[in-house]
This record gives structure tokens, C-alpha cells and sequence, in this order.
């Protein structure tokens, strides 16, 4: 079983009162489904955020790191790291593993003053964004995203489009599937969505 856990699809939207993350709960090996309930949206702090698509391995060693760091940030700094310089500290680490590299594409959000949203590909190279979708599905993700996003959009309308984009990833690519995971990041922090507040949404 040489082949890497792959396969998924997240996406990120900025709104006006905060920043959405969602994906996909499905792991699989090859053609193979060997999970419909891995966790890739992750908490690094209070305000802070990153969802991860690729390896289950790298991506878990990616955020252990990223924790301890926004940690050490605090101690030293007493206040949270901000949502660019977590997205330039992941840079940094991608870049600097590169010719051993974390085998993901990451998103990093947050709302550190006000909200943010950066994609870091596995070279290191930043993008900073709107809405982004990555992972094996993103190109439909991307379709709904593209034809629906709005400037300025409440957090309400933000989550409703998140959802959409994830659902049409799942119906097209074989390797995203099993659930969402959806949180969002406001001034107030950090919340990750019940399966029933979801449920809600969708019907």
C-alpha cells in the first residue's frame, strides 16, 4: 500500500462578517473508499483555521506543527498570530520541505481584525483569495463558486454556497463523498458545525 491517502474537495469563502471552510469527510487509497468520516478542517486557534487536501498523514503533521507554533506566537508575542502571517509560516514550511514535501494544497482562514483566506500550495506559493476551492472535486466546487459568489455576502449566504459547491463536487468526483465537515471563523471565533445544524441547510 504504497499510495498516498488522497482525494477530497474544500472550499473557502470570505463574507462580510466572517470566513467559511468546508469539505468532504471521504479517504481514499487508489480507487478504493477506505474512509466516510476524516476530519479536514482543522483548528490552529481561536481565530484561526485550515482546511487540507491530500495526504491524511501530512496534513495531520502540518497542523500539530502549525498548533505549537501559533502557541509559541502567543507566549511570546501575547496576542494571536494573524491570518497572513499563518498563511506566510505555512509558506515558509512548504517551501522549506519542498524537495521532501507535505503532499497537500492548504487553505488557511481566519478573522484576526477581519477575515481572511489563503491558499498554499505544497511548493509554498500564496494566493490570497475570495472563494478558492482545492482537492480532486475542485473543479466543479469551482463551477459553483464561480457563478454564485458575491462580494459582501452574510456569513448565512456564504455557508448555503459552501455546501453547494461541496455537493456538486460530490456528485461528480468518485474521490470526495461521506458528509461535510463546515466551519466558520467570525470575530467571535471559531465554530465547527453540527451534522444537524447542516442538515438544516441542505433540506
Amino acid at each position: 500500500m504504497t499510495e498516498k491517502l488522497k482525494g477530497t474537495t474544500t472550499v473557502g469563502i470570505v463574507c462580510k462578517d466572517g470566513v467559511v471552510l468546508a469539505a468532504d469527510r471521504r479517504a481514499s487509497l487508489g480507487n478504493m473508499v477506505l474512509s466516510e468520516n476524516v476530519t479536514k478542517v482543522f483548528w490552529i486557534d481561536e481565530h484561526l483555521a485550515l482546511a487540507g487536501a491530500g495526504s491524511v498523514g501530512d496534513i495531520l503533521s502540518l497542523v500539530r506543527l502549525l498548533r505549537a507554533e501559533a502557541k509559541l506566537y502567543r507566549a511570546k508575542v501575547g496576542k494571536e498570530m494573524s491570518v497572513k502571517a499563518l498563511a506566510t509560516l505555512t509558506s515558509n514550511v512548504l517551501h522549506g520541505s519542498r524537495f521532501m514535501p507535505y503532499f497537500g494544497w492548504f487553505l488557511i482562514a481566519g478573522h484576526t481584525g477581519k477575515p481572511g483566506l489563503y491558499s498554499v500550495d505544497m511548493a509554498g506559493g500564496v494566493t490570497e483569495d475570495r472563494f478558492t476551492a482545492a482537492g480532486s472535486g475542485m473543479e466543479f466546487a469551482f463551477s459553483i463558486l464561480e457563478a454564485e459568489f458575491k462580494e459582501e455576502m452574510t456569513l448565512e449566504e456564504g455557508v448555503k454556497l459552501a455546501l453547494k459547491a461541496i455537493k456538486a463536487a460530490t456528485r461528480r468526483d468518485v474521490f470526495t463523498g461521506g458528509g461535510v465537515t463546515l466551519v466558520t471563523v467570525t470575530d467571535e471565533g471559531y465554530k465547527e458545525w453540527s451534522e444537524e445544524e447542516i442538515k438544516g441547510l441542505l433540506e
